[in-house]
């Protein structure tokens, strides 16, 4: 499994219309192979930051498989124009047991 991880910061005062427009776009993203689970979570201190969780089979199903298909360009209609700046989005391999 792969962790992606995508810091974004949205234009302030946007907060409650991106997270309308994420719902909207959440099964865009859902629809694509390799998808397991997503979460969107906001930051205290700094209100118009989020933290974006999502949890891939592979990092091609990402990479590949969503941001190559049409449901990407959805996504981007949807999403993109509330970002400033663009995100950082890493990827994380599977958990370390501990």
């Amino acid at each position: 499994m792969i962790l992606e991880s995508a810091v974004i910061n949205i234009k302030p005062g946007q907060e409650t219309a991106f997270e309308a427009a994420m719902r909207t776009a959440r099964p865009f993203i859902a629809a694509s192979h390799g998808f397991i689970d997503m979460k969107l979570q906001r930051c205290i201190e700094t209100p118009n930051r989020y933290v974006l969780l999502v949890k891939w089979r592979t990092l091609e199903d990402h990479k590949v498989g969503f941001r190559q298909s049409d449901r990407y360009q959805e996504w981007r209609k949807l999403l993109h124009h509330f970002y400033d700046p663009a995100p950082v989005v890493e990827h994380y391999d599977s958990p370390i047991p501990l």
